[in-house]
C-alpha cells in the first residue's frame, strides 16, 4: 500500500523537485538575493523533514561558544504569533514555539528570537551579538550563512530517500554539497569501520567538508512541576507521551529500563489538547501496576506548561528526559575546531 502511494505521488515529487532545483539555481546565479552579514552566522539544518537532532545540536554549539555573545534565531514553528519576537519572561510555547522556549529556559545568557524572515531577524540582533545561530534554516537561502552545518539522522542515511511528497526529502540528496560540515546524528557509538565507510559513500563530501558522527546522551529524569531529579528504575511501568518527529530512539533507550511501555504518540510539534491529556490520565489511573511513571521529552514539556494542561497533570508523576549530543571521540576535536576557527576568523572587528 505504501509503495503504491509513493508511485501515485511520484509525478508530484518530480514537479516539487523541479521547483526546488529552479529556486536553488536562481540563488546560485544571483537572481534571487542572498544576504551576507558582517558577523559569524551558523546555520543548523537538514535535508530530511524532522527528527535529525537540530535542537540538541544547537544547544551543543551554545555551550561550545560560551565565550561569545550568542543569539539563536528560529522561525518558531507551531507558534500562534507572527513577525519578529524576542523571548522574555512572558514568552510561552504558543507565542514563540516549543524549541525556542526550551533554549530560553535553559540558557539565560543567550538571546532567543523568532522570525519567519531570517534576514530581518538577523538585522534586529546583529548589533548586540558576536554570533547568530540559525535553527533549521538550510533551505532559507535568503541568508548567506557563513557556516552551514547539515545534520543527517544515522537511520535516514541507511534508507532510500525520496523527495516530498513521495518521501521526506526537502530537497535533492546531493544538495549536502552546500554545507561546510556534515554531522551524522543518533549513530550507535562506537561505529564500526564498515558502517562508517557505507555512510561516507552515501554522503560523498569534499575534502574541505568535515563529516562527524554523534550519538544521543540521555540525562536524568526531571519532574515537570518540581524539577526534582530522579533515575528510572527497572520496576516502573512507563507511559511514554510524545509529540516529536521520531520517538523511536527514546523508546529504544527506555526499553533498557522497562519491559512495559505504553506509548501515546503524536505528530511533531503537536498542540496537546485536554482530550489528549484525559486519555493519558484515564489509561494511567486504570492500569493496575503499582509503580508507574509518565515520561515525555524536554521539547514536549514546553507545550505542557504555562496553560490549562498543567493543572490536569498536577497530581501525576510526569517527568521529561533531557538529551544532549555526544561527538565520537575521534571527531570531537576536529568538529569543535572547525566551528571555533570559523567564528574567530569571521568575528566582526569592533
Amino acid at each position: 500500500m505504501i509503495n503504491f502511494l509513493r508511485l501515485f505521488l511520484f509525478p508530484l515529487a518530480i514537479i516539487y523537485g523541479f521547483i526546488i532545483l529552479l529556486r536553488n539555481k536562481l540563488y546560485d546565479w544571483g537572481i534571487f538575493k542572498s544576504t551576507k552579514f558582517d558577523l559569524p552566522v551558523i546555520c543548523i539544518g537538514n535535508l530530511v523533514v524532522g527528527g535529525a537532532g537540530k535542537t540538541p545540536t544547537t544547544e551543543y554549539l551554545v555551550r561550545l561558544l560560551s565565550n561569545y555573545k550568542v543569539a539563536i534565531l528560529s522561525r518558531g514553528y507551531g507558534r500562534k504569533t507572527k513577525g519578529f519576537l524576542l523571548a522574555d519572561e512572558n514568552a510561552t510555547a504558543e507565542s514563540i514555539g516549543d524549541e525556542p522556549m526550551q533554549y530560553f529556559k535553559k540558557f539565560k545568557n543567550v538571546t532567543v528570537a523568532v522570525c519567519e524572515d531570517r534576514v530581518f531577524g538577523i538585522n534586529q540582533l546583529k548589533s548586540g551579538h558576536d554570533v547568530i545561530l540559525l535553527d533549521d534554516a538550510y533551505q532559507h537561502r535568503a541568508v548567506k550563512a557563513g557556516f552551514n552545518l547539515l545534520l543527517f539522522d544515522y537511520e535516514s542515511v541507511k534508507k532510500a530517500q525520496f523527495l516530498m511528497p513521495m518521501g521526506n526529502l526537502r530537497e535533492p540528496w546531493r544538495n549536502y554539497n552546500r554545507a561546510e560540515a556534515v554531522l551524522v546524528t543518533k549513530a550507535p557509538l562506537p561505529l564500526n569501520m564498515v558502517d562508517q565507510i557505507a555512510v561516507r559513500k552515501k554522503i560523498d563530501t569534499r575534502i574541505d567538508q568535515r563529516i562527524s558522527f554523534s550519538s544521543i546522551k540521555y540525562g536524568n529524569l526531571v519532574n515537570l512541576h518540581t524539577k526534582e531529579i530522579k533515575e528510572l528504575t527497572n520496576e516502573e511501568l512507563v507511559f511514554l507521551f510524545t509529540g516529536i518527529a521520531n520517538p523511536k530512539p527514546l523508546f529504544t533507550h527506555l526499553k533498557q529500563f522497562s519491559n512495559s511501555i505504553e506509548q501515546f504518540e503524536y505528530p511533531d510539534h503537536h498542540n496537546f489538547t485536554e482530550e489528549d491529556i484525559n486519555k493519558l490520565i484515564i489509561a494511567f489511573n486504570n492500569h493496575p501496576a503499582k509503580k508507574k511513571i509518565i515520561i515525555t521529552t524536554e521539547k514536549d514539556s514546553q507545550r505542557l506548561l504555562g496553560n490549562k494542561l498543567t493543572d490536569l497533570l498536577l497530581n501525576l508523576p510526569i517527568y521529561y528526559l533531557p538529551i544532549e549530543i555526544e561527538l565520537a571521540p575521534k571527531d570531537k576535536f576536529t568538529f569543535d575546531k572547525n566551528i571555533l576557527d570559523y567564528v574567530a576568523s569571521a568575528k566582526r572587528i569592533s
